[in-house]
C-alpha cells in the first residue's frame, strides 16, 4: 500500500493543526502551507475535504481558520484516509459473474493484505503520530549535542 501525495499533505497538515490543539487557537491556510512546505491552492482542497469528513472545522474571520473537530488522540488514521480517499473494505462476496481461478486467487491475497493494512490504520490516532514526531525531533536534536 502507498501512501498518496495527497494524503501525506493532508496528513502533514493535521499535524500542524494538531500542534496547536491545546492553545485552541485556530490556523490558517497559508500559515500551514508555509510550515509544511504544501502548495496553498492544493491544500484548500484537501481541508474543505477533510471539513466535509467531519475532522477539522473552519472559523471565519481576521483570527479564523482550522481547528480539529475533537481532541488528536480521537482521530484515526484510517478515518482520515477513508475521508480522502474512499478506503473501504470490500466483502469477499461471491460476484454474479464467476471469475476464473487465477483472477480469485489474486484477488483474495489482495482483500487480505487490505484488511491488514486497515487493521493497522485504524490502531494509530493523530495522537500517536504526534508523539512520535515529537520523539523523532528529540532524538534529532539529541544527535547534534
Amino acid at each position: 500500500m502507498e501512501l498518496s501525495c495527497k494524503c501525506e499533505y493532508a496528513i502533514l497538515a493535521l499535524l500542524e493543526i494538531a500542534a496547536h490543539y491545546e492553545s485552541d487557537e485556530p490556523l490558517q491556510i497559508r500559515e500551514i502551507a508555509r510550515q509544511q512546505n504544501i502548495p496553498d491552492r492544493y491544500l484548500e482542497q484537501l481541508v474543505a475535504t477533510l471539513r466535509r469528513g467531519g475532522i477539522v472545522k473552519s472559523l471565519r474571520g481576521s483570527k479564523g481558520g482550522y481547528l480539529l473537530t475533537r481532541e488528536p488522540r480521537k482521530i484515526i488514521l484510517f478515518e482520515i484516509l477513508e475521508c480522502l480517499e474512499g478506503l473501504e473494505v470490500r466483502a469477499c462476496e461471491e460476484d454474479l459473474n464467476p471469475k476464473k481461478v487465477d483472477t480469485s486467487v489474486i484477488e483474495e491475497i489482495w482483500q487480505e493484505a487490505s484488511r491488514a493494512a486497515n487493521s493497522v490504520l485504524q490502531k494509530y490516532t493523530l495522537q500517536d503520530l504526534c508523539e512520535k514526531l515529537d520523539s523523532r525531533r528529540q532524538l534529532d536534536i539529541m544527535y547534534y549535542i
